[in-house]
């Protein structure tokens, strides 16, 4: 079993040199950074990122937008597996091998790691564990969770929805309808600076009412006044 680490970019210098070598030393087959039109330094960043790693990573370009990004990294795979990662979030160590267990059961499709923020707060372990209780009841998971697809199974699919937003639940939502998923509990270390410019409680608030109106059918284009503001 191969695997694609698929990590999409946009203005992303401060972070992704952290989270290439982390996921460099994790042993995957690749590593597709798929760049949506940076003006920082990400794009040299990724181009340079060394520890003997820099053949596992490949940097591509494509349209902003991260379903689009996600996608062009997707076809650009070779793995059995695809992962798709953010930016600024770690996999913990022994990710693979997860992965390979629970990848085991030929009825596993995909799923998704736990999660945790990367400064520790009473606040932010209540948001992880209300995130990962409650992505583990819907099976329905996000981003932040790294989630994961077997190659095939994407490709049924039809890949990620080309909307601007809320791409990870729509997908979730058809992964599940596709067969078995996982939930690891081992977790992925995600940054808390989106929660921290805003307030953590707004942000909170936000996100939830925006998942809402998407569930009771409100298009994501026209969510993406509001959800700009914690992307």
């Amino acid at each position: 079993m191969t695997f694609s680490i698929i990590i999409p970019t946009l203005n992303e210098a401060s972070v992704i040199q952290t989270t290439l070598r982390c996921t460099a030393r994790l042993g995957f087959e690749e590593i597709l950074v798929v760049d949506g039109g940076s003006s920082d330094d990400t794009r040299t960043l990724v181009a340079t990122t060394g520890d003997g790693h820099s053949s596992r990573v490949r940097l591509l370009s494509s349209t902003a937008g991260r379903a689009s990004q996600l996608n062009a990294g997707a076809a650009a795979s070779t793995a059995d597996v695809l992962l798709f990662l953010h930016a600024d979030s770690q996999l913990p160590d022994g990710a693979r091998q997860f992965l390979e267990q629970a990848l085991a059961d030929p009825t596993v499709v995909g799923g998704r790691f736990d999660v945790r923020f990367d400064r520790p707060s009473v606040l932010g372990r209540v948001v992880s564990t209300l995130m990962n209780v409650r992505s583990r009841i819907s099976r329905i998971s996000t981003g932040d969770q790294a989630m994961f697809v077997r190659r095939p199974v994407f490709k049924r699919l039809g890949g990620f929805s080309e909307i601007p937003i809320m791409e990870d639940i729509d997908f979730s939502t058809r992964l599940k309808r596709a067969g078995a998923t996982a939930a690891i509990r081992e977790r992925v270390t995600t940054s808390f600076r989106r929660w921290e410019q805003q307030g953590p409680l707004r942000t909170i608030l936000l996100m939830w009412s925006l998942r809402f109106l998407y569930w009771i059918g409100v298009s994501p284009h026209r969510l993406t006044r509001w959800y700009a503001a914690v992307r």
